[in-house]
């Protein structure tokens, strides 16, 4: 998958810029359908990176955010195995993909959701609730070794009530972060969704103990009004 192309050319799957400028399209209101999703609709179309995904054919925007955190902080290597939880519909399994070289046989994806996935050429799709007593067993069983890297963009469904949001979430990034803790190999890396504010303390204390680096990152492809943030852990110790 190319990286930057001349000027003039269309960016690769795997850059993280997007290309040229929007002119801003109105939406009508029309019947039946609600103020709130008309508004939806209007940002969807006036989005860049929802453009430049459709361009790109990349399945989410979503990917634009793993390819800035990644850009950054050089997180997913070539050759890397790599756990994608929270993969649906696949925008960050094809990042992920693209970095580590999957295409070329030189790494591994698996990528997890509750929903169905299309098939990714490059990644293995297991549609599993990662939330069930047994979930994480049955991940380890199909991966049958260590992993370098466990990404989640994981969410529960929000309820619009801030602290039973702010706990669902945390539940999700522990969830995936005792799992990361099984998982890893030496020097692994860790990724998860969190809200604005950052980690509990508790959970913070424990990425602390097992990793030698601990940040919260807000990518530039995250919407400014979006509360969520991410919790980037590298340098797995165990």
């Amino acid at each position: 998958m190319a990286g930057n192309g001349k000027k003039g050319k269309k960016a690769g799957v795997g850059s993280s810029d997007t290309t040229g400028r929007l002119l801003h399209t109105k939406v009508k209101s029309a019947r039946g359908r609600k103020y709130s999703s008309t508004l939806w609709l209007e940002r969807q179309l006036n989005d860049p990176y929802v453009v430049e995904a459709k361009n790109r054919g990349l399945r989410s925007r979503a990917a634009f955010k793993l390819m800035q955190l990644d850009d950054k902080y050089k997180l997913l290597k070539p050759g890397d195995s790599v756990v994608d939880l929270g993969a649906a519909p696949g925008g960050w399994t094809q990042v992920a993909i693209d970095r580590v070289g999957s295409l070329k046989g030189k790494g591994q994806v698996l990528a997890v959701d509750i929903l169905e996935m299309e098939p990714i050429a490059g990644a293995e799709v297991m549609q599993l609730d990662f939330t069930t007593e047994d979930a994480d067993v049955r991940v380890k069983e199909r991966l049958g070794g260590p992993v370098n890297a466990v990404i989640s963009d994981m969410a529960a469904p929000t309820t619009g009530h801030r602290q039973t949001d702010h706990l669902r979430i945390v539940y999700m990034c522990e969830l995936a972060l005792d799992f990361a803790v099984d998982v890893l190999a030496p020097g692994g890396v860790f990724i998860a969704k969190v809200l604005k504010g950052g980690t509990e303390n508790e959970l913070l204390d424990l990425m602390k103990r097992n990793f030698s680096v601990v940040r919260h990152a807000k990518p530039e492809a995250s919407r400014p009004d979006s509360r969520e943030a991410y919790v980037i852990a590298t340098g797995f110790k165990s």
